[in-house]
């Protein structure tokens, strides 16, 4: 059974080393030059692929994120940095000989059923080199790894006056460091998890760093109690049993746990959704920022004039150098049927997710 996998990141490499235990014969390819995806940190943005900046530290411990048949290194830390994310994806790859199934440099440039589809279930592959060459394979099943934080979301017509902004705007997916940000007056919207990142980050060195969102997040550090991974602690199976049967109980007693750690009301953050109704964002010096007047909370942007922002809370923000859309990302899988593509929301219409 020929199986394409389309992209070499994190999940593509999961899913070729899966397909080769199972005796199928996967064939990976990769846009790039090189495995990693996400976590191959580039000095440049490269359009059409997810880029990170040079701050990043996985959310989840090592523990929490390994594959399963291959532990990450004893003496890589529990959190690791993107380029320790890097070492143990490579160890993967040359631990279970992945390399020699990819094609790099190769683009899929679509997938659609074969004309005897119903008889046999294949899919016609169309590739690209980065030379120009086209080739069409049959393959019995494709597995889609490529992603979603490639479009970036920019909404600009949520946000009057924008085009008479006289600083510089753009969107997380373009952030690298704080290098040019000395001293600069900056507006970050959106409080996701790079938005909490960046807005940190930029106000180690900024004049001014106003954090904007439309409605608060539930907080969570990485060191949970007692210094153990924050991501261990509720992860047994009682634990699950618990939040299965009990998850109104299960969901107050980690918001006050998580309020005895800062008081999210009190330093403006406490969301009108519940724990569990969204992903929290997890970062260990938001609060601290926060509560020495490095990153200043605001509400929603009501609009920009000139380099003066307006929030929907009446305040303003004047002089403003720099605004930072952490806005999210649109789903885009170009190379896909159009009977696959979401209608809706961020959920494709395949057969296993």
């Amino acid at each position: 059974m020929k199986v394409a996998v389309i992209g070499a990141g994190v999940s593509g490499l999961g899913s070729l080393k899966v397909c080769l235990d199972e005796g199928l014969e996967p064939t990976c390819f990769e846009s790039s030059h090189d495995i990693g995806g996400l976590w191959r940190f580039k000095e440049t943005p490269e359009p059409g692929r997810a880029n990170i900046y040079k701050s990043v530290v996985i959310n989840s411990s090592k523990e929490m994120m390994a594959f399963s048949d291959f532990p990450p290194p004893a003496e890589l830390p529990n959190n690791m940095h993107h380029s320790e994310v890097m070492l143990y994806v490579r160890l993967y790859a040359e631990a279970f000989k992945l390399l020699q199934h990819i094609q790099f440099q190769t683009t899929v440039v679509s997938v659609r059923q074969t004309l005897d589809f119903a008889a046999t279930g294949q899919w016609d592959v169309e590739t690209e080199t980065r030379d120009g060459q086209r080739e069409t394979r049959v393959f019995d099943a494709v597995i889609v790894c490529t992603g979603h934080f490639t479009q970036p979301h920019l909404p600009l017509g949520d946000f009057p006056g924008i085009e008479s902004f006289e600083g510089n705007y753009f969107h997380s997916w373009d952030y690298r460091s704080a290098d040019d940000m000395q001293g600069k007056r900056v507006v970050v919207i959106g409080i996701g998890n790079s938005g909490g990142d960046i807005a940190v980050d930029i106000s180690r060195v900024a004049e001014k760093v106003y954090l904007s969102a439309r409605s608060g997040a539930w907080v969570v550090s990485r060191v949970g109690e007692g210094g153990l991974p924050c991501d261990l602690l509720g992860s047994s199976r009682l634990d699950m049993v618990m939040e299965k049967l009990f998850p109104s109980w299960v969901n107050k007693m980690v918001e006050n746990r998580l309020n005895k750690a800062f008081d999210h009301k009190l330093y403006g953050l406490k969301p009108s959704h519940s724990f569990f109704q969204q992903m929290p964002v997890v970062n260990d010096d938001l609060p601290a920022r926060i509560i020495s007047g490095r990153v200043q909370l605001k509400p929603n942007v009501k609009q920009f004039c000139g380099s003066t922002v307006v929030f929907t809370d009446g305040s303003v923000m004047d002089k403003v150098d720099v605004v930072v859309f952490a806005t999210g990302y649109n789903y885009s899988f170009p190379f896909l049927p159009s009977a696959l593509q979401a209608k809706s929301g961020y959920r494709l219409n395949l057969d296993w997710h």
